[in-house]
């Protein structure tokens, strides 16, 4: 399952995330639509749909149904996490401290309409990286398990008093 990095990655996800920003800091309800959103930027509804399933399955949005129409709001919750993860990195204060940093340095290369798109792309790398070295060491260390497994079995063959009791 995708983390919410990979979910943000996606430009049609942030500009639906935008959308929904914006409703809710405005004045009315706070929801919108999918008509709405679908008239509000340059996608069919079912791609808007699709989208909001994915903002949806990972909390970002709720919807409230209403005969035959879905209203969305903003979640703002689950986007902590890329709060905390990003604030020791914009707190760096300039560029020249953040060289190296990959996030810094998309969020300091990147024009500002593309800044939110370089940042989430390297975001969504390095927790891909992140994950896949954490696999690789979970299937290292079910290898190992086996193995000593396999040393216990033959050892335990081995003992005096098994070979008695057979």
């Amino acid at each position: 399952m995708a983390d919410i990095f990979d979910v943000i990655a996606d430009a049609t996800r942030r500009e639906l995330l935008h959308h929904l920003r914006e409703a809710a800091a405005g004045p009315g309800r706070g929801e919108l639509s999918v008509g709405e959103l679908v008239e509000r930027m340059d996608a069919t509804q079912p791609t808007v749909s699709k989208h909001l399933k994915v903002l949806r399955d990972h909390d970002l949005v709720h919807v409230r149904e209403e005969g035959q129409h879905r209203y969305y709001r903003l979640d703002p919750e689950p986007l902590e996490d890329v709060e905390d993860f990003l604030i020791p990195f914009l707190s760096l204060g300039d560029i020249e401290r953040g060289a190296g940093n990959p996030v810094f340095t998309a969020w300091a290369g990147a024009d500002v309409e593309h800044a939110g798109s370089s940042v989430g792309r390297v975001a969504a790398d390095a927790s891909f990286r992140a994950r896949t070295v954490i696999q690789g060491a979970q299937e290292r260390l079910l290898d190992v398990q086996e193995q000593l497994h396999d040393v216990q079995e033959k050892v335990t063959r081995r003992l005096p008093w098994r070979r008695d009791e057979n």
